[in-house]
């Protein structure tokens, strides 16, 4: 490598369907040199479940392999090294395609895979060994619950990626490593570090938090669209790590989007719970962040803390858990809420009442306006969602009996959608397992070579969060104002449940916002989170506070009855609202 002090990583991927010619450009668009892909969100395990149910040899991401097609040869002949967790529940049948792509190319890279996180297989086993793999948010077992897992995969840390690095592979590719992993991996191998380095370590998994979801992190989904140049061919991220852990985050030169300190903490907000964002490696210190702008498109962050992990894992099983199927009427016109009452009681007539259904939801959604302007202004939708295990019950027996009434019922009836069967609901149930009975396990050149997860070591008590001094902000001259205007969020799903970051753009702003937006101050906002638990943290460094609303999406995006079943929406939601302010933060 030409420059042996840093570490240049780039992200070419956030999820399975993201821009294809990604790795291209960021091999081709300047000095890089290890090329990470992530592939695997967790609805994306059922998503390959359904494919390898299809077609057994498959269950990887195959987009992975139209990249490498394009890019392998490249990045051999510039010694960029490649680390993916594109197998998802396949690793070994995704390196022995890439084996033959590398052939039809003429090259021989050295491609390791890593297998070790799939745990379906041994989960009778280790439920005899005493894992009783708990529910995180209900508190029951998988036994208990009846559930028939149909994908159960542990979240490996980095260390594997680091082994198979040091045994000389050029491409990494591994099934449910960590998002962030792939940072931290290739950045150990690089500097030596050893596992206890914690902060060190927290540096990377900030550093690989912050590009795993690609464009994310440069401009894609910021609140404040209006400070972003251009959208047009949005630069994709990349990490420079330095020996201490500290990095800048930045993108190629001539790439539209925007690196700045805002971009970067709307995507630390993104899917977290607490300050101390756990990970198979270390506990990152989220409010020990010290986050500059280095120059233009460059974003500095040093100071990150770490604490020793947990001595268990993340599992993500994916359950079976019947089908499900919703239509929607539209109601338009006068007397919105009578014609959903007399949709509502005639079909559920016709279908023999409510309580044959293991799940009903029925969500009327009013956006129709008065003395409209337009005729889609004068609808409301009726959403009606069945789940039950008898995929007949929910299907066309269902869907078919809402077209029935078509010309029997309410005045102006009509659909969004023709009748359908219905999918398969898939429950997610976010679990652990105990380190102890994991290992990576690292294929490579007919060698096989393990390695086990992070040891227990003593904690760290004496870790400071970032001071930050609230200060007074006087409150006379209030004005009304949408909450977006002074405010950004970001928001996302984590299983079940949901979560929103909530950002101020310096301490006077932050000052107000803090004191402002209480739990009780969000549900007055948000009526529609009243019914559910709601935990709030402060990360003052970050000028944010973090809301996590627990089961808001059922039992996760697969089986969720929600329109956006992944909360995307629930920031810019907030943003719309309208909120009295004092004069002097404006």
């Amino acid at each position: 490598m030409e420059n042996n002090d840093k570490l240049i990583i780039a992200n070419c991927s956030g999820y399975l369907g993201d821009k294809l010619s990604a790795a291209k450009e960021l091999v081709e668009g300047g000095e890089i040199h290890v090329l990470t892909g992530d592939y695997l969100a967790e609805l994306t395990m059922a998503l390959l479940f359904r494919m390898k149910m299809k077609a057994p040899e498959k269950g990887y991401a195959t987009t992975f392999l139209k990249q490498m097609n394009d890019v392998m040869g490249l990045c051999l002949d510039k010694n960029i090294k490649i680390v993916a967790n594109a197998g998802g529940l396949n690793p070994k049948g995704l390196a022995a395609e890439l084996e033959k792509i590398a052939e039809q190319l003429g090259i021989q890279p050295k491609i390791a895979f890593i297998e070790g996180d799939d745990l379906l297989p041994r989960i009778g086993e280790l439920q005899e060994q005493g894992e009783a793999f708990t529910h995180l948010d209900k508190g029951i077992s998988l036994k208990e619950a009846g559930a028939m897992p149909i994908t159960a995969n542990a979240y490996l840390g980095g260390w594997g990626i680091t082994k198979a690095l040091t045994e000389g592979a050029d491409i990494v590719i591994g099934g449910r490593l960590a998002d962030a992993a792939l940072v931290s991996g290739p950045s150990a191998w690089k500097f030596g570090w050893k596992e206890n380095d914690w902060d060190k370590m927290a540096g990377a998994y900030a550093a690989g938090h912050i590009i795993e979801c690609g464009a994310q992190a440069t401009g894609g989904n910021y609140s404040f669209i209006e400070e972003v140049p251009s959208f047009k061919n949005v630069g994709y991220p990349i990490a420079e790590m330095h020996e201490d852990g500290s990095f800048v985050i930045t993108k190629h030169p001539g790439t539209g989007g925007l690196v700045s300190v805002g971009t970067i903490t709307a995507q630390l907000l993104y899917e977290i719970r607490e300050p101390a964002y756990l990970t198979p490696d270390v506990k990152v210190r989220f409010d020990t962040i010290n986050i500059f702008q280095e120059g233009p498109d460059r974003v500095l962050i040093n100071g990150v803390k770490g604490e020793p992990p947990t001595d268990s894992a993340k599992v993500c099983i994916n359950n079976l858990f019947g089908y499900r199927n919703s239509m929607t009427v539209v109601l338009t016109g006068l007397d919105i809420e009578k014609k959903a009452k007399i949709v509502e009681e005639t079909i559920f007539d016709l279908l023999g009442g409510k309580s044959q259904f293991a799940l009903t939801n029925v969500q009327l959604i009013r956006i129709d306006k008065e003395d409209p302007l337009h005729n889609d202004v004068a609808c409301a939708h009726l959403k009606i969602s069945l789940m039950d295990p008898d995929q007949k019950k929910v299907g066309k027996l269902f869907s078919a009996k809402l077209v029935e009434m078509a010309l029997s019922n309410i005045p102006g009836f009509t659909m969004t959608a023709p009748p359908s069967n219905g999918s398969p609901a898939l429950q997610h149930w976010p679990t652990l397992v105990k380190n102890e009975f994991l290992e990576h396990k690292i294929y490579l050149n007919g060698l096989e070579f393990s390695v086990k997860p992070v040891g227990v070591y003593p904690e760290i008590k004496d870790i400071q969060p970032v001071a930050v001094d609230l200060v007074d902000v006087p409150m006379e001259n209030k004005q009304k104002i949408h909450f977006g205007r002074l405010f950004a969020t970001r928001s996302g799903d984590k299983g079940g449940n949901a979560n929103l970051g909530v950002w101020a753009k310096n301490i006077e702003s932050y000052s107000f916002l803090n004191r402002f937006l209480t739990v009780k101050k969000l549900k007055d906002l948000l009526p529609d989170m009243d019914e559910f638990d709601i935990e709030r943290y402060e990360l003052p460094n970050l000028f944010a506070v973090n809301f996590y609303i627990k089961g808001v999406l059922g039992e996760g995006v697969a089986a969720s009855v929600r329109n956006d079943p992944q909360a995307k929406t629930l920031g810019e939601y907030l943003r719309a609202k309208v909120i009295e302010v004092p004069e002097s933060i404006l």
